[in-house]
């Protein structure tokens, strides 16, 4: 397991992505492309693009997400969309740029080959 953001849990990552080959995802969340900063103790940038998580920003991001380490921690721990949209309101996450791009992972059916993917990061993470 690999301390999540660190530098060894990024490398693991990539690793998986690139064995997940296509995730055959709908177009609504294929054309999703999203830098997010994370800020804390545990702080990183990273994107989402074509439903896989990668290491550092992208230039061809449309959105871009700042939040603290411990609320994504526990969104992505605990997989409840509602605490993503408590901690929005709480002003916990902050978005830039087309909020559209951040709306469609809310209601974003994930593909079979995503949710397995994000099964196998989940179990080489520790938060």
């Amino acid at each position: 397991m690999a301390k999540f953001l660190s530098q060894a849990w990024f490398d693991q990552v990539n690793e998986l992505n690139a064995q997940a080959g296509d995730l055959n995802l709908p177009p609504n969340l294929a054309s999703v492309i999203l830098n997010a900063t994370v800020t804390g103790e545990q702080g990183a940038e990273l994107h989402l693009k074509e439903g896989k998580i990668h290491q550092g920003s992208t230039p061809d991001a449309i959105s871009s997400v700042v939040i603290d380490d411990a609320t994504l921690s526990n969104i992505i721990s605990t997989g409840d969309v509602n605490q993503a949209i408590e901690a929005f309101m709480m002003g916990k996450i902050r978005i830039d740029g087309d909020m559209t791009q951040v709306m469609a992972l809310q209601s974003a059916k994930p593909s079979q080959e995503q949710k397995a993917l994000f099964k196998q990061i989940l179990a080489i993470t520790e938060f």
